[in-house]
């Protein structure tokens, strides 16, 4: 039997290096967890600082701070929600969107190239395991609230 968290360890390591390499864009360097923000608030339709943060998993101190980095960089935009002004709305400024792209081109290449060594079969079986996992993960009480979308 194969070692389960071994495999899980060395895959996690792997994606994480590419992770570190990824995130030049626009002649910014973007940290992983700021990566998944921006990743979030372009994928979401005008979401709150609360509801980025839970799909993050991250606590909400952390996850301020992060933000407002991101915002002295001139890639996000935080403005009060019309309807509850406690509730503040995220979105990507033109440079977060030019980011936002990048980083998608960036990632996207690199799993193309990871799957080129793969035929179409293979390539099948791991992409349908890789969505088993994701739902079987959502189902767990154990692990992380489960991203939204």
């Amino acid at each position: 039997m194969e070692n389960i968290r071994e495999l899980f360890q060395i895959m996690t390591r792997r994606f994480g290096f590419l992770n570190k390499n990824c995130c030049t864009a626009g002649g910014l360097d973007i940290s992983l967890i700021q990566s998944h923000i921006i990743y979030e608030i372009d994928h979401q339709h005008k979401p709150s600082m609360q509801q980025v943060a839970e799909a993050l998993g991250t606590d909400i101190t952390t996850f301020s701070r992060q933000v407002q980095s991101l915002i002295k960089m001139n890639l996000v935009k935080k403005v009060p929600d019309p309807d509850d002004r406690r509730v503040y709305i995220l979105s990507l400024t033109v440079e977060g969107k030019f980011v936002a792209t990048t980083i998608d081109q960036q990632m996207n290449a690199y799993l193309n190239e990871i799957f080129s060594h793969m035929n179409d079969f293979e390539k099948e079986t791991v992409l349908r395991s890789i969505k088993l996992l994701n739902e079987a993960m959502a189902k767990s009480g154990l692990c992380c609230t489960p991203p939204m979308g």
